[in-house]
């Protein structure tokens, strides 16, 4: 598996609008080919800010790269920057690959 993630810090009082730009848009993965899984998550609150995490799941490095390359991936981000006032900088990608997996 293959798994990447993007860290975003929130402004306060922002959080409810960022979850609601991401619950409306359509990320158009589910016809991505390699797609595993989404997961955005909401972490701990610092005082300026609060810490989410979009965690996408992935068959290969191969199936990422070649999403990051779609148009589905033009599609599910176009407009992304219209939303800049609600982050306190920009997303931090980190990316993963699995070593050991128990299931």
């Amino acid at each position: 598996m293959y798994l990447t993630m993007n860290r975003f810090k929130v402004k306060k009082g922002s959080e409810e609008a960022f979850e609601e730009v991401w619950r409306s848009r359509d990320s158009h993965l589910n016809t991505v080919p390699g797609f595993k899984s989404f997961n955005l998550m909401k972490g701990p609150e610092a005082e300026d800010y609060v810490l989410y995490a979009s965690h996408t799941a992935w068959a290969d490095e191969a199936s990422f790269v070649a999403w990051t390359k779609s148009e589905a991936f033009r599609m599910a981000h176009k407009g992304a920057g219209s939303n800049k006032d609600m982050y306190m900088g920009p997303p931090e990608l980190e990316i993963f690959e699995t070593v050991q997996s128990v299931e």
